[in-house]
Parts: C-alpha cells; sequence; structure tokens
C-alpha cells in the first residue's frame, strides 16, 4: 500500500482517479488542490476519511508541496490551467502553473526522490489534417498553438530534462480528450449535455468539423494507474480509446440520446487558432504495458455521462449561470 499525492485531485480527471485509487486499490491519498474555479471540493464527497485528505494549497508553494512530498510514496500531478480559451484571453496563470508549479514539484520529487508521474495532454502535438490517416505517437514532434498546449509542451520537457539530469524517477502520458463526470460545465461535452437540462439550444463552433478522440475518464485512471505500477522510468506513454468524432457528431449525439431533434442547435463563430484534429495512437501503452480500455464505444460512456449530469444537477448548477453569462459576452 502506497501513500498517493494527488496535485489537481478536486479538478475533473484528478477527481475521477483519486474516486479510482479509493475504490479499487487499497493505497491512501492525499489532493492537493488550489481549489480555482476549475476545482471543485463537492466532488471529493463522501470517500473515506480513514484513507483520504484534502489540503487547499499552490503547487508554486515550495513549502507546502516540501513537506507533502517528504511525506508520500507516488505523485501524480494532474494540476494544470488547462482551458485554451481562457489562455487566449489571459496567458498568465497558465505559465505560472503549468510551467512554474510543474518545476517546483520536480524540484521538491528530486529532493525527496519521489515517484513521479506529470499528466498531459495531446494538444502539445498540435493538430491532424481531417483526411490524415497518421496518429500521434510517442515520436510525433511537439507542435503546440495556443499558450495553453505550449505551457503543457513546456513543462513536459522539464520532466524530460529532470530525469535525465538529475534521475528524478518520473514517468510522462499524453491523452486525449476526456469525458464523464464531474467535468467543469464550460467544456464541450458537459456545457451541451447541461443546456439540454436547462432547456438552452447548445451552441457549436464553426462547421463542427473538429475531430477529438474521446476517451472516458474512468478509463483515464486505469491507464494512470497502469503506467505508475509498470511504466519504465523516464517514457512518455500516450493514451487513447479509439474515440475520434467530430464536434458535430458529438453535439447531434448527445441530443438524440437525450430525446432531443439532431439539429436543435446553434452555430457560434469559431474560435482562434481551434486545433482540427487530435488522434492518440495508444499501442505502447496497450502492448507493453497491457491496459486496454473498458468503454468500447464513445455512445455507452457518453449515454453513462448524461445518466450523471441529469442526476448531479447539485453538484453543476452553481457554476452554469456564470459560465453562460461569460460565453454570452463572447457571442458563444
Amino acid at each position: 500500500m502506497s501513500k498517493i499525492l494527488v496535485t489537481g485531485g478536486a479538478g475533473f480527471i484528478g477527481s475521477n482517479f483519486v474516486h479510482y485509487l479509493l475504490e479499487n486499490t487499497d493505497h491512501s491519498v492525499t489532493v492537493l488542490d488550489s481549489l480555482t474555479y476549475a476545482g471543485n471540493r463537492a466532488s471529493l464527497d463522501g470517500l473515506p476519511a480513514d484513507r483520504f485528505s484534502f489540503v487547499q494549497g499552490d503547487i508554486c508553494d515550495a513549502h507546502i508541496v516540501d513537506e507533502l512530498f517528504a511525506t508520500h510514496d507516488t505523485v501524480v500531478h494532474y494540476a494544470a490551467e488547462s482551458h485554451n480559451d481562457n489562455s487566449l484571453d489571459n496567458p498568465r496563470p497558465f505559465l505560472d502553473t503549468n510551467i512554474v508549479g510543474t518545476y517546483t514539484l520536480l524540484e521538491a520529487a528530486r529532493k525527496h526522490d519521489t515517484r513521479f508521474h506529470h499528466i498531459s495532454t495531446d494538444e502539445v502535438y498540435g493538430d491532424l489534417e481531417l483526411d490524415d490517416p497518421a496518429r500521434f505517437t510517442e515520436a510525433t514532434p511537439y507542435n503546440p498553438s495556443s499558450p495553453y498546449s505550449s505551457t503543457k509542451a513546456g513543462s513536459d520537457l522539464l520532466v524530460r530534462a529532470w530525469v535525465r539530469s538529475f534521475g528524478v524517477r518520473a514517468t510522462i502520458s499524453n491523452c486525449s480528450n476526456n469525458y464523464g463526470p464531474y467535468q467543469h460545465v464550460e467544456k464541450f461535452i458537459p456545457r451541451q449535455i447541461t443546456n439540454v437540462l436547462r432547456g438552452i439550444r447548445p451552441k457549436l463552433y464553426g462547421a463542427g468539423e473538429n475531430v477529438r478522440d474521446w476517451i472516458h475518464a474512468d478509463d483515464h485512471s486505469r491507464a494512470i494507474m497502469t503506467i505508475v505500477d509498470k511504466g519504465v522510468i523516464g517514457e512518455t506513454y500516450l493514451v487513447g480509446a479509439d474515440g475520434e468524432k467530430n464536434n458535430k457528431e458529438v453535439i447531434e449525439l448527445i441530443l438524440t440520446t437525450m430525446g432531443q431533434p439532431s439539429d436543435a442547435y446553434d452555430h457560434v463563430t469559431d474560435r482562434a487558432g481551434h486545433d482540427m484534429r487530435y488522434a492518440i495512437d495508444s499501442n505502447k501503452l496497450r502492448t507493453e504495458l497491457g491496459w486496454m480500455p473498458e468503454y468500447g464505444d464513445f455512445e455507452t460512456g457518453l449515454a453513462a455521462t448524461i445518466d450523471w449530469y441529469t442526476a448531479n444537477e447539485a453538484w453543476w448548477a452553481p457554476a452554469k449561470d456564470a459560465t453562460e453569462a461569460f460565453y454570452a459576452t463572447k457571442g458563444q
């Protein structure tokens, strides 16, 4: 049994990982989260007090980080500023959290010889053409296109440098787009689901041709634990579930699954620098470490996600009005 520290564990993907650990392993878990707008303490309600603790703090705070690294065997680093639109409006928080915060954690891992796993994104690779049969692999050159993805690329490179220069016991994973419970209503899938639940017409950027490679957060959580347990130090693993769908397909599937006409949505102005297509080749993770996704198709996972948001309005309602008011100022 290990003591695992999860940074950003009150956020979407991090909180799903915390639930996975406590439900499927004997590990004890501490969450370090600064509870910015994207972190929600309610996402961690009901967890067993004898194996779970929560610390509110900033990953840039070297004192708090050092104290926590001294008492934990493993650190899984989810904490990040992660919304592309926000990075275009104000890049500075992305530099602070994604670059300086990751540096602060790496220095603590170096000092305490802590096993460190860094969560990253496929957006560091830029995008692919719609008619390109290729997918991202671990050998794909970095080509980030936004302040968000460039700061994540920078944090990845810091991890690689600290492994090579200082012997930090770290691995990296770059994952495709996640969906599932506990995702902030600013994000594409929960925004459209909650719009339908509120009687608001969903919104689609541009023509909706942009393709994302979707993976359910539960499958991502199992992949991360597989890498922590079996991954080779210094290696990068891409995590994906063969879930390529364009945004138009996704919004229409949400509508039909929720009993609405498939065309009951509005087109809005596309965002600046909107990447066209992401696609993950997760063959290395599957063949070398034996991971496979449990959600065999996107439709099944999406239906389960719709059920969760339908049943948990008390969780998402507090952020909904402010989110829609913000997008209304942008005509989106």
